[in-house]
């Protein structure tokens, strides 16, 4: 935490310094849109704002409403709008939102394509913000990193998942855990491919299936784009929440952005934009145990072809 404060402070001071010197880098390179400079800003303004969501935490705290879930998930709806703010001001970052109008009532849960160091806040924002909801979420344990995420995600029902445990069965149980008593306007979301996609994952895994399931490797070879995806613990949050509807959330626009390299090149090629859509799969249609694997291998399929044309339709 006092990284992050320290960071802030340093950038600010030094901020003429590093201004000029990003420009200089990116204009001796011939990078016209200033990827260094683009970044360094976002940095900057990242810095101050987990800086202002830890104060706000610890004020929440001082105040005896740490264990308030609406007052946590207050913070993390200002957080999350903010840095998409942040995104667009200092990148240029537009993201079109379509189907949140369509989002049924009661408990949902999301399962989402992952493609990019930015999905989870993403769709912090667009359920928190434009969605009016409560989402709860099961991640890597890694991203505990970022300070807000560490103190405040821990506050409210998410469950940071050790993607090399032996121990599946704990883990599923942590996600039960996590799914369990969800109120009218709760959202679960899960990522079902378990890590950022790029070619080589989708090769290796794919390959992968092969081995281990011939079947499925027939049906998923013609990935494109996404990564097979995992059905376990999807299949746990059907379980643990057996009257909620599906939503589908996919997405074009941040493919590559899986690395910080990967942002500076987007940067430097031309100005960034994304398209996000939500879809709602009522439970009736969803099948459960063995078969709900399936489904969600057709679901993919389908995700991974309306990505591919939606990708096409957007560069063209």
């Amino acid at each position: 935490m006092s990284g992050v404060i320290v960071g802030a402070l340093f950038l600010t001071i030094l901020l003429p310094i590093w201004v000029v010197v990003s420009v200089a880098i990116d204009i001796g390179t011939r990078q016209w849109r200033l990827p260094t400079f683009r970044l360094l800003c976002f940095a900057w303004l990242w810095l101050w704002l987990e800086t202002f969501g830890l104060t706000g935490a610890a004020l929440i705290w001082l105040t005896g409403q740490g264990r308030n879930r609406r007052a946590n998930y207050a913070l993390q709806r200002w957080w999350a709008k903010r840095l998409i703010r942040s995104l667009r001001i200092t990148c240029g970052l537009t993201i079109e939102v379509e189907g949140v109008e369509n989002l049924s009532a009661g408990p949902l849960i999301c399962l989402g394509r992952h493609a990019s160091l930015g999905d989870a806040l993403v769709s912090a924002w667009i359920f928190g913000s434009l969605g009016k909801r409560f989402p709860r979420y099961v991640m890597k344990k890694e991203l505990l990193f970022d300070p807000c995420l560490d103190v405040v995600g821990q506050r409210i029902p998410n469950y940071f998942v050790d993607r090399g445990s032996a121990a599946v069965r704990q883990e599923l149980t942590g996600i039960r855990t996590m799914a369990a008593n969800m109120g009218e306007r709760d959202v679960a979301v899960i990522f079902p491919e378990g890590t950022r996609t790029n070619e080589a994952k989708r090769i290796g895994l794919v390959e992968r299936l092969e081995r281990r399931a011939p079947d499925r490797h027939a049906k998923l070879i013609g990935l494109q784009r996404l990564l097979p995806p995992r059905s376990a613990g999807a299949s746990v949050l059907l379980e643990e929440v057996p009257g909620g509807d599906v939503v589908v959330m996919w997405h074009v626009g941040f493919d590559g952005l899986d690395n910080f390299a990967g942002v500076r090149r987007r940067l430097a090629q031309s100005k960034p934009s994304a398209k996000v859509v939500l879809e709602l799969h009522q439970r009736a249609t969803i099948p459960s145990g063995d078969e709900f694997e399936s489904w969600l291998d057709d679901c993919w399929l389908e995700i991974d072809a309306k990505v591919v044309a939606a990708d096409g339709d957007r560069l063209s």
